[in-house]
């Protein structure tokens, strides 16, 4: 199973976007892309018309917008893979149709959401995305009960992408493997690092059996 590292992206501008996108594209596969809208989430990153750079790199959208099928409809071509949070979602099986062939998509649980919400849908979707953090921001404290929930989805999909975001750092990295995540978010340890390329290789090493 994939071990990956991704540095998320929180920007309000294109050229802070750019910068930040810059520092990490030579060392990484796949770059998170923090869309917020400051109604589902307080603050607002990525909420304009952005053009991205050409990177060698996948790109993931995280949709922490009220409304994410006004986004889908405008900028679905944008990423290879849509994480849309089941509590923003009114028509999951319309979105898993829609995306049927053109990109991956996955959905996101909140800290205070049950796994419950998505397990109709473990069949149809390439990932889920557990947040280990309250989102918005960059520097969120860390809450180790949500991997409780990775461990019941590792055991429901052996072989299901489950990635985990907020608060990944090597004191943390550790626990979300253990838990049975292979998938990890990173955002204020990589790209508020003086050295962006070796805080992903710190845990590219430790999210390592």
């Amino acid at each position: 199973m994939t071990l990956r590292i991704t540095p998320s992206i929180i920007a309000k501008s294109q050229k802070g976007m750019e910068g930040r996108i810059n520092l990490v594209k030579d060392f990484v596969d796949v770059i998170h892309l923090d869309i917020m809208d400051g109604i589902f989430v307080s603050e607002e990153s990525l909420n304009f018309d952005f053009k991205l750079p050409k990177t060698g790199c996948q790109l993931e959208a995280h949709l922490m917008v009220d409304n994410p099928d006004k986004w889908v409809e405008r900028n679905w071509q944008k990423a290879d893979i849509v994480l849309i949070p089941i509590e923003s979602c009114e028509r999951p099986k319309e979105f898993i149709k829609f995306f049927r062939g053109k990109s991956k998509i996955g959905f996101v649980l909140n800290p205070e959401t049950p796994l419950d919400k998505i397990k109709d849908y473990l069949d149809e979707i390439n990932q889920v995305l557990i947040m280990t953090v309250n989102p918005g921001f960059y520097g969120a404290k860390f809450l180790p009960e949500t991997l409780e929930k990775v461990r019941e989805l590792r055991k429901l999909k052996p072989n299901l992408d489950i990635e985990v975001d907020g608060g990944i750092n090597p004191e943390t990295i550790k626990m979300a493997v253990d838990a049975g995540a292979n998938l990890f978010v990173s955002g204020s340890y990589i790209m508020n690092s003086s050295n962006p390329q070796e805080a992903i290789k710190v845990l590219q090493k430790l999210c390592r059996p």
